[in-house]
């Protein structure tokens, strides 16, 4: 795969215009993505091109989604036009709906092909702000060739997942890999972060950080307790450097052959599998583990979508792409190439999908227990919410601070926040 007519955009270079590709009748720029995702995104834009007759400007953005969002919104506060179709997270949709078109009067006839609850999260008032592209959900990656060796079953509860990933890292180590790692997930203090410590807080009774009535919640022992016990990992089973990790170092150290567990989203499957994998064919997926007997699993809901710029010289001409990379055609190219989580129904459906991505087949349950950040009930705030949070979590991770101290520092600042303890 090509990145031709690919144009790398960062704070650097605001205001000082986009590479553009040959001439055509139009040129359309998406933004959408780094690695794997814009290669995807590259060959499905080279479709539409030759559908269509005009030229696809691909735009290259940050790793981190925090970053990301950063320079989304500079961009758009700007007015800019360099960008037609952005790639935005399932938590923006509030936070830039007034710079996107509503995308119902083209959507009409299909949106009803897409899981309805993505939908709803992409409406903000009456407005349509952005199309499902692909979701994602928080999983476990494990290695069934090292369980089967440590004689251990997939852990279905933390404490499981901690015993078994003490024992094999330490048989590993003494057969001579120190390089070896029970577990590996997302400790930076970012998005990600959030992601992962929902998840732990969740999965323990602890609810979320702010409740869908605007509540907030975070401030309960069952969460003093997930977190308490995620500090536990670092230097023990985790690395200490798991504390500056995303998602591609996780996987850096999964798919080397380095770690026994790890928590990321669906798309690592796919590398995983590659051929000059280390690990291929070696490893599965399922659902995270839960808190104890007594809770429920839960997994993070993630995914992106698609959205068009009001500022676009080519609205329609944009809003024309976003179908097309949306469609399911694409979706179903992203998933058996990319494992990536369609928003179609029916594709999970598809014997071509579940024959390439076998763990499809548990994402419905996967899908089933997410849950979603306060992104509703905070809209526009959601942003320092979520850093705040991240913050106060990463403290204890670190041991700058005790979890109790932590969480009531952040129930504090929080409450500030909403102007009255409440959204």
């Amino acid at each position: 795969m090509t990145l031709r007519k690919q144009a790398l955009l960062g704070p650097m270079i605001l205001g000082a215009g986009l590479m553009t590709g040959p001439a055509a009748a139009e040129t359309v720029s998406v933004a959408c993505g780094t690695g794997v995702q814009l290669e995807l995104c590259r060959e499905s834009a080279d479709r539409w091109e030759e559908k269509t007759g005009h030229t696809v400007n691909l735009v290259s953005t940050p790793n981190s989604s925090t970053e990301m969002l950063a320079l989304f919104q500079q961009l758009l506060a700007a007015g800019a036009s360099d960008i037609d179709v952005f790639q935005i997270d399932v938590i923006w949709p509030g936070i830039l709906a007034n710079h996107f078109l509503d995308l119902k009067p083209y959507t009409q006839d299909i949106i009803e092909q897409h899981f309805q609850p993505i939908v709803e999260n992409n409406t903000v008032g009456d407005k349509l702000v952005a199309l499902p592209w692909f979701t994602d959900a928080g999983v476990l990656y494990y290695r069934q060739d090292l369980l089967d060796k440590y004689d251990e079953e997939v852990p279905t509860t933390w404490d499981e997942l901690e015993r078994i990933a003490q024992k094999i890292q330490q048989g590993e180590r003494t057969e001579g890999n120190d390089k070896m790692w029970g577990y590996v997930w997302q400790g930076r203090a970012y998005e990600g972060l959030t992601c992962n410590a929902l998840e732990w807080v969740a999965s323990h009774g602890g609810g979320t950080i702010v409740a869908q009535d605007g509540e907030i919640t975070i401030n309960n022992p069952q969460a003093v307790e997930a977190i308490k016990e995620a500090a536990g990992w670092v230097g023990n089973i985790s690395p200490e450097g798991v504390l500056n990790y995303t998602e591609e170092e996780a996987r850096g150290v999964f798919q080397s052959g380095n770690a026994a567990f790890m928590r990321n989203w669906p798309y690592a499957w796919s590398l995983g599998q590659s051929e000059e994998s280390p690990i291929k064919g070696k490893f599965g997926v399922t659902v995270l583990p839960k808190g104890g007997d007594d809770h429920d699993p839960a997994a993070c809901l993630g995914g992106w979508q698609l959205a068009v710029s009001r500022y676009s010289n080519n609205p329609d001409l944009a809003a024309d792409l976003a179908l097309h990379l949306a469609s399911p055609e694409e979706q179903k190219f992203r998933a058996i190439e990319g494992s990536m989580l369609p928003t179609i129904r029916g594709l999970y459906e598809d014997q071509e999908v579940t024959g390439a991505v076998p763990f499809f087949a548990q994402m419905e349950e996967v899908i089933a227990n997410t849950t979603p950040r306060p992104s509703t009930p905070t809209k526009e705030k959601y942003n320092q919410v979520s850093q705040e949070f991240w913050n106060a979590v990463h403290s204890v991770l670190t041991g700058s601070a005790e979890a109790e101290a932590a969480l009531d520092n952040l129930e504090s600042r929080l409450m500030r926040l909403s102007r009255g303890g409440r959204w």
